[in-house]
């Protein structure tokens, strides 16, 4: 699966290398000045007429800030959490406790690593059995010590290896599913990059779920899609728009609750900036689920859920 700068991105690299040159020449800084300003423009321009195409090559791009960004610019106090305490631990997922604007609180989330031997280490942001049940370990003490979940979704899918399968990849999604649905702790999900399948939905049952702008989430990837129905991978372009993955379609459909902008040119242009951006929207998230007492949560995702799709009379 692609995860490269497509063309579309070449005037905005352009200007950048000629900010990069004049700023290490220390060159007049009303020149540099000028050229932000162009940039700004000529990102914003580009970015507003991608198509679902585009959008999932942006969201899969190798600069975009994962997990672990987020971690660092939103959260304090950090303490991840390993293993399962049944097979072992799945650098696939991260998960652990922080502090977000001084209140105690569980973090969960998909990790892809930056380089190949990064990348390999983190499975490719593909879990297995073990990091869901990581990822729940985290979730139940979360509900037992009375803290909300911040959960950040950003995976092609769950590994499909046969390792995985034998030790019972479908079961650890559902149990997650099962789980997170009845949970009595505040749980606010955020799509950041690709939201693939059964492997994104494990970490994603959420009392509010926020979508980057340029982020994606689907029940399976254009590629596959198009394997499937047109018996062409190559055929990705047209499953993307035909599925409906971005995040205006999906506010549309009230499968997530509200798309959070990214800085011109996207999230991987400026991660501290998305995540400046991303700040205020879990700050809300968190003032509202803290004023429902724990016990309605479930009752209340429940309903939430219950009211995705929208089926009409044929």
């Amino acid at each position: 699966m692609s995860s490269e700068p497509s063309q579309f991105d070449e005037p905005i690299l352009a200007i950048r290398r000629q900010i990069d040159e004049l700023t290490a020449a220390e060159a007049d800084s009303a020149q540099i000045e000028e050229l932000q300003r162009k940039l700004t423009k000529v990102a914003t321009e580009i970015y507003s007429k991608l198509t679902p195409w585009q959008k999932t090559l942006v969201a899969r791009h190798p600069q975009r800030p994962y997990t672990l960004d987020f971690i660092s610019f939103l959260f304090e106090e950090w303490e991840e959490i390993h293993g399962d305490r049944k097979f072992g631990d799945d650098a696939a997922i991260v998960a652990g406790f922080a502090r977000f604007r001084g209140h105690p609180c569980a973090v969960i989330g998909h990790q892809k690593g930056r380089n190949t031997k990064e990348k390999v280490f983190r499975n490719f942001g593909q879990p297995k059995p073990e990091g869901f049940r990581k990822a729940l370990r985290v979730m139940k003490l979360a509900e037992k010590f009375k803290l909300p979940i911040f959960s950040f979704v950003d995976t092609q899918g769950a590994y499909p290896g046969v390792g995985a399968e034998e030790r019972g990849q479908a079961e650890a999604i559902a149990v997650n599913l099962r789980e997170m649905a009845a949970l009595r702790a505040p749980i606010i999900v955020s799509v950041v990059g690709e939201g693939g399948s059964g492997g994104a939905l494990a970490i994603a049952v959420g009392d509010r779920v926020y979508m980057l702008e340029h982020a994606i989430y689907s029940v399976i990837s254009p590629e596959g899609c198009a394997a499937i129905l047109w018996k062409n991978s190559a055929a990705a372009p047209d499953a993307a728009a035909a599925m409906k993955i971005t995040a205006h379609d999906l506010k549309k459909f009230a499968i997530v609750d509200e798309i959070v902008p990214e800085p011109p040119g996207g999230a991987h242009g400026d991660p501290k900036a998305a995540a400046d951006l991303l700040a205020p929207y879990l700050e809300r998230g968190l003032r509202e689920l803290q004023k429902i007492k724990p016990a309605l949560l479930p009752e209340e995702r429940f309903e939430k859920f219950r009211k995705m799709g929208v089926f009409e009379k044929g």
